[in-house]
Order: C-alpha cells, then structure tokens, then sequence
C-alpha cells in the first residue's frame, strides 16, 4: 500500500473491521509503519484519529511489526496534540509498559529514558480538557513504569487524590483500582 492510497482512504469513515484489514495490509506489506506513525500528526484531526486507531490495531495484532518502530513512536508521543489521537496513543502505550507485553517491547521500554513520557502522560493526566478515556490509559501508563521510576507511585497516590472529586466515577473506579494496585506493591 502506499501512502498516498490509504491517505485517501483515511478521508473517510472506517468501520472496526475495515480499520483491523488495514492494519493487516500495513503490516504485511512494505508501507513504513514510521509514515503511519507520521499520519497520526496529520492537520485534519480525523485523518489523523483513523491512523492512530489502524496504528493501535497494528500494535495488537501484529506487535512484531510495530516493535522496529517502537522508539519512534516513544520520541513522537508527547507531541501527539490530536485528543482522539491521545485515546490510541495512551492504549498502546499501555500495553508497551504492562508486564504481559512481549520481552522485545520491554526491552525497547527498559532501556528507553522514559522521563519525557512520564511527563506527557502526568499532564495528560492532569488536564481537564482531555477526556476520561485517556486519563485511565495515563493511569495504567505511570503505573505500569512505577518499576523503572520509583517515585511515580507517591506522585501518582498523590495526583489520584487530588483527581478524584474533580473527575467522573469512570475515572473514579480506574483510579481505585490502580493505587489498590499500588498499594499492593508497596506492602511487598
């Protein structure tokens, strides 16, 4: 596939299946996952939510794929201003730092300097403009990398609590069940 087709592709409305079938085709063929990474960025904010969710489906389905292009994505996710855009951003980084992702990925998270991430997804996490959905994504994120930086947890309780009556129940019950899980970690 080429850029230029799924460019125009990418103009309209995708379905769930159709967005899986593009992520097969990307991943199978030799269109350069770094271009859709790039798309992702793209001046009209749909185009560049429909390359994020293909991006996101790519990552599930076919993680191998992704992996050469993993630190790209980790050096271009605190520019990711698209709030559409930062739901698939926030998931699939999510799923790079939990301890089920493939050793490869790991391995791209453990020897990454994540502070700059870190940042990103604490003031991502913070601000009142970006949607819930988002927020538990930030929540799994720092979470997740409290093993590489220790001082995330206490940060995190901390933020959680402030969140916690500014925010919805949604975000209520991710963030119960995160410092539940945190707290977990620190009795052991």
């Amino acid at each position: 596939m080429k850029s230029d087709s799924l460019l125009i592709i990418l103009k309209s409305t995708l379905q769930k299946t159709m967005t899986e079938e593009l992520a097969k085709v990307i991943a199978e063929s030799e269109f350069s996952i770094k271009e859709l990474i790039d798309l992702t960025f793209h001046v009209d904010e749909k185009i560049g939510f429909r390359a994020s969710w293909i991006l996101e489906n790519v990552y599930i389905r076919y993680t191998a794929h992704f992996w050469p292009h993993a630190t790209y994505f980790l050096t271009r996710f605190h520019h990711q201003q698209n709030l559409s855009s930062r739901r698939h951003f926030g998931k699939i980084l999510a799923l790079m730092t939990a301890k089920k992702a493939p050793v490869y990925i790991r391995e791209v998270i453990d020897t990454y300097h994540t502070e700059k991430v870190v940042e990103t997804t604490f003031s991502w996490l913070i601000d009142e403009q970006v949607p819930v959905a988002v927020k538990s994504h930030c929540l799994n994120i720092l979470a997740n990398l409290t093993s590489k930086h220790q001082w995330i947890k206490n940060e995190l309780l901390a933020t959680m609590d402030f969140l916690v009556d500014k925010e919805s129940i949604a975000f209520y019950a991710k963030a119960k069940q995160i410092k539940k899980q945190l707290i977990a970690t620190i009795k052991q």
